[in-house]
């Protein structure tokens, strides 16, 4: 299994279309430090790649990325399908970039699938242009196509609904979330049955379930929500009145950070999915020591991890 990191930041990218903040401000002037939507290739094999949530910058992640250019000879894509993580636009808005397809396979979980289905009208939008085929995603691992050596499994961290579903909606919760939460975001634990590599992906963590923390046993490699430095982050820099944790995302910093939980953890752990706002975004910031010290860092765009 070959994971390559396609985007690493937060709704709206670095630099948002609409923001100067120092984080956009800087990404400008400096174009290195520009981050796109957080996601992630899959490679099962060299004909299957799957990648992790459709972002509004899907077509240039995958100009961007040799491997998952067409083959000669027609339209032969090694694009396999989708695997989602919630139903937030910033994850699901590439899905029409892919119209040209035949059809679309996208894994995902029920209350995902109602949203986008439903209350979205995804699939009424694009059966003019393609098929949308639909696999469930829950606790259970499942090969990601047939035959596939590489199994993957939903581990539900947040019942919060985006907001085009918010009728009816859970919360964000909180560091003492039940066990059983709705299936509304998830992580992804990915296992290579042939190597034995795991790895697990939360772009989005609102809390940190029993559950999630058993996911965690045995991986080789973590990518993890980094959209706040701390919990103060969006109140500070004025985008939001709530707290980061009230936002759907546990911060970095702080006693209840998730830094002190990866520390002590034996695999190798990056942070992905950053808020413009969030001070990591600047190589140059303190913060980055400060990690590094605890054995974490920020993933890089572009990077590949071999299991």
């Amino acid at each position: 299994m070959l994971l390559q990191v396609l985007g690493t930041a937060a709704g709206g990218g670095v630099p948002q279309w609409n923001c100067a903040c120092p984080g956009c401000s800087g990404a400008r002037a400096h174009p290195a430090r520009r981050r796109r939507h957080a996601s992630l290739a899959v490679r099962a094999d060299d004909d299957h790649w799957y990648l992790i949530d459709a972002t509004p910058d899907l077509a240039d992640q995958i100009e961007s990325t040799p491997a998952l250019h067409p083959r000669p000879l027609g339209r032969r894509t090694p694009v396999a399908g989708l695997v989602l993580t919630d139903a937030e636009l910033d994850h699901t808005l590439g899905i029409a970039r892919l119209r040209e397809a035949d059809r679309i396979e996208v894994l995902a979980t029920a209350p995902v699938r109602s949203a986008l289905c439903d209350r979205a009208r995804l699939d009424d939008l694009l059966t003019p242009y393609t098929e949308l085929e639909w696999r469930e995603l829950g606790p259970v691992p499942v090969p990601l196509y047939e035959g596939s050596d590489v199994v993957i499994s939903a581990v539900p961290v947040s019942d919060k609904r985006p907001r085009y579903a918010a009728n009816g909606a859970g919360t964000a919760g909180g560091s003492g979330a039940p066990r059983n939460v709705d299936p509304w975001v998830i992580a992804l634990r990915l296992h290579d049955r042939r190597t034995g590599g795991t790895a697990v992906y939360a772009p989005a963590l609102a809390a940190w379930p029993d559950a999630f923390q058993e996911a965690l046993g045995g991986a080789d490699w973590v990518l993890i929500d980094g959209t706040f430095w701390d919990d103060e982050e969006p109140r500070r820099s004025g985008i939001c009145p709530r707290t980061a944790t009230g936002m759907g995302h546990l911060p970095i910093d702080g006693p209840n950070g998730t830094a002190r939980r990866l520390a002590p953890l034996t695999a190798r752990c990056f942070y992905t999915h950053l808020n413009n706002t969030n001070p990591l975004v600047d190589p140059d910031a303190p913060q980055h020591r400060r990690m590094a010290e605890m054995g974490l860092a920020v993933a890089a765009e572009g990077m590949e991890i071999a299991l």
